[in-house]
């Protein structure tokens, strides 16, 4: 007879073997389907956040405001905090994830809401996007958000190049258009400002823990400037397989779930076994007896 143990060790098997099977599926195939280095392509050398933490950033910039309103970044500063997300309306990929994630991370922060205790700003760096994309957007993220009067906290803004430019230079934020596949190259994260405008904090990637956010909003309300953290940059960047060229982010984010998934069940199997050779020692102590 096929002992429990067996069974769940045929199981647990054929689920790493799954798991091994989509790691390896993550990575870029030849044309003869082996695999090939993961190349970075040229273009995102040119790609990334640069931490410029205590550094001021112009309030004196020009923008427009989804409601097709002039407006001052000054305005949105002075009483609270502010988390800044830099996207482009009309991204096909990453700026999606970000909003998400970062919704999510909000709705996770009970009695600390935007509007209340801190302010978000959604900023372009696509000068063609228009105050309408950026009322669509708002309309979509602050549905998600289900919190009363956070549309008096969450603005979303468009605006000119020189503008977008000098924003995102004081924010460390780089980003480059592709003119062939027409497309903006770029990473993923968000920015924590103090009251004032000042730099305090950086969260990359595309999934913010609640908890972490709001004490990083608590710090910045302070006027406490954080620490350089580790990058781990995730790339917005289309996948052009006849010119080898991928979105890293993809990539990136198929590899990490499969680690995840070989790592879980590993766990799994480490604590099954041992359950059942605890077991399995307890039967033959009850039997001696």
């Amino acid at each position: 007879m096929i002992s429990r143990l067996q069974i769940r060790t045929v199981v647990v098997s054929a689920l790493l073997t799954l798991s091994v099977g989509a790691w390896a599926q993550a990575a870029p195939k030849g044309d003869l389907g082996q695999a090939i280095p993961n190349q970075k392509p040229s273009i995102l050398d040119h790609v990334g956040i640069d931490q410029h933490l205590n550094a001021q950033i112009p309030l004196d910039l020009n923008f427009v405001d989804e409601h097709g309103q002039p407006v001052l970044l000054r305005q949105y500063f002075g009483q609270k905090p502010v988390i800044i997300t830099m996207v482009y309306y009309q991204c096909p990929m990453l700026c999606s994830q970000v909003l998400a994630g970062l919704t999510a991370a909000l709705n996770g922060m009970r009695n600390f809401d935007v509007g209340r205790e801190f302010n978000v700003l959604t900023v372009s760096f696509d000068p063609r996007d228009t105050f309408q994309a950026a009322q669509e957007s708002k309309e979509r993220y602050v549905k998600r958000y289900r919190r009363a009067g956070s549309d008096q906290g969450w603005h979303f803004l468009v605006g000119k190049k020189e503008q977008i430019d000098a924003l995102a230079q004081a924010l460390g934020f780089r980003y480059v258009w592709d003119q062939d596949n027409q497309q903006y190259a770029h990473a993923s994260g968000i920015m924590l400002l103090t009251p004032d405008g000042h730099i305090a904090q950086y969260r990359y990637g595309i999934e913010y823990a609640p908890s972490e956010l709001r004490l990083g909003i608590v710090e910045a309300s302070q006027g406490k400037i954080g620490t350089i953290v580790d990058q781990l940059l995730l790339y917005c960047y289309h996948y052009d397989p006849r010119q080898g060229r991928y979105g890293a982010a993809i990539f990136n984010i198929l590899r990490i779930s499969a680690l995840a998934t070989i790592v879980v069940l590993g766990g799994f199997m480490f604590i099954m076994f041992r359950r059942e050779r605890a077991a399995v020692r307890q039967n033959r102590l009850s039997k001696a007896s």
